[in-house]
């Protein structure tokens, strides 16, 4: 492995980025200089998350992802009248779309922030679109963002893996407390957690079982490492064998980010006979305004049973697979916390037993969603 270390130097940071506490992107004429020479370089902020969104690749799958896109898209347009005149804050701009979005839905100011230098093109996004007038760009950290006022509307494409992998959600936290006038909007508005079983042997002895021959050789020992890893996999809609049980939902206008670490028991009901390989999580997503009866609401899941999305679900592997019966009900326990090592890496630890016997099935097993 070759490790390349890439420095810049500040002094020859271009003219369109002064030294101001905020490190407010102006809207100039001048693009002759690259894109990694118009801001500081990721490498140097400490945290390869914001270094992982500077590249192009990334954005092109969310922004193709159509369940999601539509839906900010959605909020926005659907709701012009609500949206005229406002002033709305984008946490983690990105390309900029979600910003270009609320601009034309009549938004009066938008100030767009990110900490990867994809902001170099989102400025150049907003600028080819003749939005620059309402679009305001801010390369930095949100907690380290000043704001010339507060804003009436915050909106925020935080959501991960199991919805809360990465941990952007702190940093929304903290935009609103900061930032959001009184009675104002989040969008996304609110969020649930979402797990069931499935029975997927065929996907299982694809992954897990690979390890018991790989070109002819035994590699056992990587299965336990595996196993413990949530796999993030589009899932067949038929694998699933219960129904849906939301372990936690947030108002995102009242969570707290320690509301974000926290255990909650569940029971599934089994909705036929079958064989459980796994468990799988993911998440829905609701824009709403209660305090305007005409808004439109906007609803996506990010279910196996809904059209698939890049954020496709997390399937934690039971190491010993069981059977259930049409009808039978399975108690559990959920606990997800953060990882002290990393932040933005999740540890989920899952117990199961038959509600009728108690018999354990999973003894508080820990996982990772990283």
């Amino acid at each position: 492995m070759y490790i390349i270390f890439i420095y810049f130097n500040r002094k020859d940071a271009v003219p369109d980025l002064p030294e101001l506490e905020e490190k407010e992107i102006k809207n100039n004429d001048d693009d002759s200089e690259s894109d990694h020479e118009n801001i500081d370089s990721d490498l140097e902020n400490g945290d390869y998350y914001f270094t992982s969104y500077a590249n192009t690749d990334i954005h092109i799958q969310m922004l193709q992802d159509s369940v999601r896109t539509s839906s900010y898209r959605d909020f926005f347009y659907n709701n012009k009248s609500f949206f005229k005149g406002k002033t709305v804050l984008d946490v983690g701009c990105g390309t900029g779309i979600l910003s270009m979005f609320a601009a034309k839905a009549g938004a009066k100011k938008v100030y767009s922030v990110d900490n990867s230098s994809i902001i170099s093109k989102a400025r150049k996004n907003v600028k080819e679109n003749g939005l620059e007038d309402i679009i305001t760009l801010y390369y930095g950290k949100i907690e380290d963002i000043v704001l010339p006022e507060k804003v009436d509307v915050i909106v925020s494409e935080w959501m991960g893996y199991f919805l809360l992998f990465e941990g952007m959600l702190d940093s929304v936290i903290q935009a609103r407390d900061k930032c959001l006038v009184d009675g104002g909007l989040m969008g996304p508005s609110d969020t649930s957690m979402i797990l069931s079983l499935i029975e997927n042997e065929d996907w299982i002895n694809s992954y897990y079982n690979y390890w018991n021959d790989v070109y002819g050789f035994k590699m056992t020992s990587m299965k336990k490492e595996y196993i413990l890893d949530g796999q993030v996999a589009i899932m067949d809609p038929k694998s699933i064998v219960s129904d849906e049980v939301t372990v936690k939902s947030w108002d995102l206008n009242k969570v707290s980010i320690e509301d974000l670490s926290f255990t909650s028991e569940f029971k599934f009901t089994c909705a036929k006979d079958a064989r459980v390989h796994g468990i799988c999580g993911y998440f829905d997503i609701t824009f709403k305004n209660p305090n305007d009866p005409t808004f439109e609401d906007v609803y996506f899941s990010t279910s196996l049973l809904c059209k698939p999305t890049h954020w496709k679900q997390c399937t934690f592997i039971l190491e010993n697979a069981f059977n259930v019966k049409q009808g039978e009900v399975i108690q559990g326990t959920i606990t997800v916390a953060r990882l002290k090592r990393n932040h933005r890496d999740l540890k989920v630890d899952l117990s199961l037993s038959r509600a009728s016997t108690n018999e354990i099935l999973l003894d508080k097993v820990r996982y990772f969603v990283r």
